[in-house]
């Protein structure tokens, strides 16, 4: 006799159904090119009309590339061996690349100096970038900006060792001071720097052949290393000057805020080639008569205090997207001013901030080449000085130009898709 009450039991699966192929009209490149390229008899028209467009491009530009020559002595020479064809005189660029890297007073024999500190930036910079590395590599980024000085510059070691040895002892009375009062710590590590730098002449003169390397002057810098090393560099400090300036616009203080409003306002409303003949020009009537204020030192200081006024107002608007209740709660933890800014709203007004931030780097970098105006010799100032007014080039155009775009290009996309990599990293679109 069955029992009929027994109660069936389910199945469970414990395993899952195997992946089947799609069907052949809902994957592969047809039907990408399909929903893609000619979805509907409007985007049909457009994709062929950029079809068009590219193949009138390519079929244009593909002689000129196809027969380029690259081993003559002068234009001429390009244009006996061309005879009339189409084809690019490219042997400029092979004869003169060290021009237009280096500019053409650096040494040749000395070369090999900026192109080391050139890759050891990536070794400084990657623990910066990304935060999977080590925080031992810290150590390569804090050093870095010190033997980069001495490579590029030249000189004794004993110079950038001095005075990274005054910033670590104004940085450890800094912190020592800080716990009785901020601004006590603050002037206290200035002065003891100041200090340090003070007695670094009594010590250094006497040992100055010490791991000494053959001097440049800044005036022999030149070429595309230049525009690189004030890129680098002003990007660099304009991005803490930036975040204070917008910290100080907010402050309740009435004077720090409106120096900063003045500041802000006043470098926004001017362009950036007057500032540049400002460095260039007007600042010597105000040094002492004798003096030599190092021209590089002048524009890194005119273009670092451009583009902070932009950086500032765009971390201002990060700081102002967030709500008043994370300042409130940072005070309900009992956290002060610091420690809230730098543990809560800064790092969230940063991730907002990064298009902008990336957008003023990126302007930054390819700005760097106006410093051609002032007679100093970038790339820019190169293909438009020496190169062009020699006579075996002149009337080369758009080799040398193509050549600027080359060197530009990669460096302004790469920070681009670093930025768009970080955004989707911290999910700035989400809260």
């Amino acid at each position: 006799m069955s029992d009929t009450n027994t109660t069936p039991v389910a199945f469970v699966r414990d395993a899952l159904l195997q992946e089947q192929t799609p069907p052949v009209t809902a994957a592969g490149p047809v039907t990408w090119i399909k929903k893609n390229l000619f979805d509907g008899w409007f985007n049909t028209i457009l994709t062929l009309l950029a079809i068009y467009f590219i193949y009138m491009i390519v079929s244009g530009a593909f002689p000129w590339f196809y027969n380029g020559v690259w081993t003559t002595n002068s234009l001429a020479e390009c244009r006996e061996i061309l005879q009339g064809k189409t084809g690019g005189c490219f042997s400029v660029l092979t004869e003169r690349w060290p021009q237009l890297l280096f500019g053409f007073k650096y040494p040749s024999e000395e070369y090999w100096r900026p192109t080391i500190a050139f890759f050891l930036l990536f070794f400084a910079a990657a623990p910066v970038l990304f935060n999977k590395l080590p925080r031992k590599m810290l150590i390569i980024t804090a050093i870095f900006p010190f033997l980069a000085f001495w490579l590029i510059w030249g000189g004794s070691l004993l110079v950038p060792v001095m005075v990274a040895v005054g910033l670590i002892i104004g940085y450890v009375v800094l912190t020592k001071l800080e716990y009785q009062s901020f601004a006590m710590g603050l002037i206290g590590g200035i002065v003891a720097t100041l200090v340090v730098w003070g007695l670094m002449g009594y010590i250094t003169d006497p040992l100055s052949g010490v791991l000494a390397l053959e001097q440049v002057p800044s005036r022999d810098m030149g070429g595309f290393m230049l525009n690189f090393i004030l890129g680098v560099v002003c990007v660099s400090l304009s991005l803490p000057l930036g975040i204070l300036l917008a910290l100080g616009r907010q402050s309740d203080m009435l004077i720090i805020k409106w120096i900063c409003v003045v500041f802000i306002e006043f470098i926004r409303g001017v362009p950036l080639i007057t500032l540049l003949f400002v460095a260039n020009v007007v600042l010597g009537y105000f040094l002492p008569p004798g003096s030599n204020f190092d021209l590089i030192l002048r524009v890194i200081i005119m273009i670092t205090m451009f583009s902070a006024a932009y950086i500032a107002e765009v971390v201002r608007g990060g700081l102002a997207a967030l709500p008043k209740g994370q300042a409130e709660a940072a005070g309900s933890l009992g956290l002060d001013y610091a420690q809230s800014m730098r543990l809560i709203i800064l790092p969230q007004a940063l991730k907002i901030s990064i298009p902008g931030i990336v957008n003023v780097a990126v302007g930054l970098f390819k700005d760097t080449v106006l410093v051609s105006v002032i007679s100093m010799f970038d790339l820019v100032g190169m293909i438009r000085g020496p190169i062009l007014a020699s006579t075996e080039w002149n009337g080369v155009y758009w080799e040398l130009w193509l050549a600027a775009v080359l060197f530009f290009f990669p460096i302004c996309y790469g920070i681009s898709q670093y930025s768009q990599w970080l955004e989707r990293q911290l999910a700035t679109g989400h809260r």
